[in-house]
C-alpha cells in the first residue's frame, strides 16, 4: 500500500471508514499528524498508523468550513470597512498631551 505524505491542508478520504479528512497538523519532532474530519471531529494518528491507513487524495469539499462551524457569511472577503459617521468629529482635533521622554523623536 503507497504511504500518503501528510501535508497541512491536504485533504484524504481514509477508504476503509470511508470518511473524509483534512490534515490539521504534522509534528514531526513527536511523530504525530492530527487531522480534522468533515464534521469537526479532531482526531491524531502517530506516523506509524498512518502509514498503515488505506488513503486517497481527495478534494476539498465545497462545505469544507462545515468543521470549522463557518458559514458562506463569515467569508473574510465580504468584510466591510468600518468608517465612522463624521472625520469631523470634535475629538479628533484634540491633541495628546506630552509627556517627558516619551516624544523624543
Amino acid at each position: 500500500m503507497a504511504t500518503q505524505i501528510p501535508i497541512v491542508g491536504a485533504w484524504f478520504q481514509d477508504l476503509v471508514e470511508d470518511q473524509m479528512f483534512e490534515v490539521v497538523a504534522v509534528d514531526e519532532q513527536a511523530g504525530t499528524v492530527e487531522v480534522q474530519y468533515l464534521g469537526g471531529e479532531v482526531s491524531e494518528f502517530d506516523l506509524e498508523a498512518w502509514s498503515q491507513l488505506a488513503l486517497t487524495t481527495a478534494e476539498a469539499p465545497e462545505d469544507a468550513g462545515a468543521g470549522y462551524e463557518l458559514s458562506r457569511e463569515d467569508d473574510w472577503h465580504n468584510d466591510q470597512a468600518i468608517v465612522p459617521e463624521s472625520w469631523s468629529s470634535p475629538l479628533a482635533s484634540i491633541e495628546p498631551e506630552s509627556f517627558t521622554g516619551f516624544d523624543d523623536f
